[in-house]
Formats: structure tokens, C-alpha cells, sequence
């Protein structure tokens, strides 16, 4: 399953992004470090299932489907605050870093309105892009130090050794932190491996692309300062993690009709505290950024800056089900050029093993093992018995 990190210096509403994401009863105050353990919850992203196009009712094991939307899980880890110098050890940054260890990407939160300054303590008018540059270079830093024990410890045998023998050394060294093959070959393609601090960010780059979630949207010095961080992120998304969780809430009292990721309508009738609520949300939230970021954020690291698709294997593709019946009971996510042999692995090594082809469920013709598949792909995987 898909880990995703938060990260962030300290009090700008990491704690609240994670409830808003999973539901999940977390501590939320307004002091540093309220995160001391790692809070491990499931969020989900949404996209559209393929129950619709082939004209059935779906069985998700896991999530769920709601008028042809599919909800599928993915792992969300919330890391307690960092500081600067959180490399050297400095606040809780050891254990936080080493907290992040196994993401595939990380949503940095940012507090945009500039109310907390680098430790997260109050303040006013704090420039939100010192944060985003800091929190980048104690991870950077980070892997620095952890790629400098890696050469340090194979130094005699890494001087004789060929690039082959170097980037095989260098994935079993990294692979606690997620570092795969091809990260480490394209690191080396923008940086020497003799300039140890740019080689590392490249490395983090590749294997744990950060997206900014510019919190507090809801906020007047926010929105004023998002103008400003467009210009110096590519990827920042405004969000508001204190509306998405009234949002949900209030969907949980039947008060309003609300998917994640979309605007929303009254249906109750909310009292008159609740209905002042809903309407500045909508006021300052929704009517100017069309939603709240959260579940844009969640989507956006999955299908954008990891690049993954949703395949449905299944063991029968005329009736489109598992081995017990079950209609479409599975979504994986998957990185893009990920063959049939390869998905037949992640469903079972059996089935790996005794792969024989796969079968394509929209046009039933044979799949051969090497075989890409294509986002929303309905497969089976035939396999020796």
C-alpha cells in the first residue's frame, strides 16, 4: 500500500490535515511538538470506477464505492514537527526523520497565514517559503549523512568499483529509505557522487518528491501569501484542514451533500452557529479554490507526482470477479509501465510463478507477461494449477 508523510515544521495543523484525511481521533493544539508519536491512520484517494462503464454494482474489500466513485486506501503517516537543525538531532528531528522513512512522498504542510514562526511558536507576518526551503534542506541533509556512512563504510571497496557495482552497493545501503535502483541512476545522472549534498537531494528528489499543502487557507494573511508562494512552488495546493473536517462532520449529521474534493450543498437543517460556519466555508474556501485541497493534495502525490494508475485484477472476466464472487473487489495502484507478470506478483507469488498470460476483460484477447497495462485495466491472470 501507498505511504504518504506529512511533514512539517511544528503547529501548522499536520495533526488536523491527518483527521481531516482519515477521520481519525488525533491531539490537536496550538503548541509545538503536540505530535510526539507518529499518528498512522488510512485516507483515501477518489477516483472513477470501472463499475459504471461496464454496467455493474461493485464489491470493494477494501474502501469503498459511492455512485461510481472509488475510494481506495492509501497509508497516511503524520510526523511530528520539525525544527531547523532537526538533522543534527536538534527538537525530536531524529526520530521524525526516521519516521519517514518508509513514504514514497511527502505533503509538506505549510502554515501560510504566517502566524507560527520556524519552531511553530506565535508570531505575525512569518514568510511561509522559509519553511518550505528549510524543511527541504534538513531532509536533504538527512539523507546526506545517511549516504556519507554508506561510503564511508564501503570506501576501499566503492574506489575500485565499477558505476554497476557502485549503484548496487548504493541500493542495498538506501533501501531502508525507499530508495530504489532507478532513483539512485537518475540521481547520478544530475550530480557526482563526489559532491555528497547535491547527490543526496537529487536522490530525495526522485524517491520522496514533496507537494506543499499551503494550510489555513480560510485565513486573510493566507490568501494573501499563497499569491505569493505560486510564484516560487510549482506545486502548492491551497487547503483548509479545519473546514474539510466540519465538511465531514457536518456529511456525518446529514447536513450536507459532500464529496471530498468538490463543493457542497445544505440538506438539513443546520442551527444557526453550524449554518454561520458552513457559509464562510463556502464564503472563503470553496467559491475561491473549489474545494478544500485535502483530498486534492491526497490525489495529486498518487496520480501526479508518483505517477500511478488503478488496475482491477479479477479471476473471471466475464463475470468480473474474485474467486468467491465478489464484482471488482480490488483496486492496486500502480506505477505506470508496470507489466502483467508484475501485477501478478503483487496479487499473489503464486500466481507470479505460475503465471501464464494474462486476459483483458474489455476486449478478452491474451496479455503476454510483458505486457504494460493501462489505467483502469480490468485483468485476469491465468496461471498454471
Amino acid at each position: 500500500m501507498i505511504q504518504i508523510g506529512l511533514v512539517g515544521k511544528a503547529n501548522v495543523g499536520k495533526s488536523s490535515f491527518f483527521k481531516a484525511s482519515t477521520l481519525a481521533d488525533v491531539k490537536i493544539a496550538s503548541y509545538p511538538f503536540t505530535t510526539i508519536e507518529s499518528n498512522v491512520g488510512m485516507a483515501h484517494v477518489i477516483l472513477d470506477c470501472v463499475c459504471k462503464e461496464f454496467g455493474t454494482k461493485c464489491n470493494p474489500r477494501l474502501g469503498k464505492c459511492e455512485n461510481g466513485k472509488r475510494f481506495v486506501p492509501v497509508k497516511l503517516i503524520d510526523v511530528g514537527g520539525l525544527v531547523p537543525g532537526s538533522h543534527l538531532g536538534k527538537g525530536l528531528g531524529n526520530k521524525f526523520l526516521d519516521d519517514i522513512r518508509q513514504a514514497s512522498v511527502l505533503i509538506q504542510i505549510v502554515d501560510c497565514s504566517g502566524l507560527t514562526d520556524s519552531e511553530g511558536k506565535p508570531t505575525k507576518n512569518y514568510d511561509p517559503s522559509k519553511e518550505i526551503e528549510f524543511l527541504a534542506d534538513e531532509i536533504n541533509l538527512w539523507f546526506a549523512g545517511v549516504i556519507k556512512r554508506a561510503l564511508e563504510k564501503f570506501k576501499r571497496k566503492l574506489e575500485t568499483s565499477s558505476r554497476t557495482d557502485l549503484i548496487q552497493t548504493l541500493t542495498q545501503e538506501l533501501s531502508g529509505l525507499e530508495v530504489r535502483k532507478e532513483h539512485i541512476e537518475q540521481a547520478l545522472e544530475k550530480a557526482p557522487i563526489t559532491d555528497i549534498e547535491k547527490f543526496a537531494r537529487s536522490i530525495r528528489e526522485f524517491s520522496k518528491p514533496i507537494i506543499i499543502a499551503a494550510n489555513k487557507i480560510d485565513l486573510k494573511p493566507a490568501q494573501d501569501n499563497f499569491e505569493k508562494l505560486k510564484e516560487k512552488c510549482k506545486l502548492v495546493i491551497p487547503t483548509s484542514a479545519e473546514a474539510e473536517i466540519a465538511l465531514k462532520k457536518a456529511s456525518e449529521q446529514d447536513l450536507v451533500d459532500y464529496l471530498p474534493g468538490d463543493g457542497f450543498e445544505i440538506k438539513g437543517k443546520p442551527e444557526e452557529k453550524q449554518l454561520g460556519a458552513l457559509e464562510f466555508i463556502k464564503k472563503e474556501v470553496i467559491d475561491k479554490y473549489n474545494s478544500t485541497g485535502i483530498q486534492t493534495c491526497l490525489n495529486k502525490v498518487v496520480f501526479e507526482l508518483l505517477d500511478y494508475m488503478a488496475i482491477y485484477p479479477v479471476a473471471d472476466v466475464n463475470k468480473l470477479t474474485d474467486k468467491d464472487g465478489k464484482v471488482l473487489p480490488d483496486t492496486f495502484l500502480v506505477p505506470k509501465g508496470t507489466t502483467v507478470k508484475e501485477l501478478a506478483f503483487m496479487v499473489h507469488t503464486e500466481l507470479g510463478e505460475k503465471f501464464i498470460c494474462g486476459i483483458d476483460a474489455r476486449t478478452k484477447r491474451k496479455l503476454s507477461g510483458d505486457y504494460q497495462l493501462k489505467n483502469n485495466d480490468v485483468v485476469e491472470i491465468a496461471f498454471a494449477k
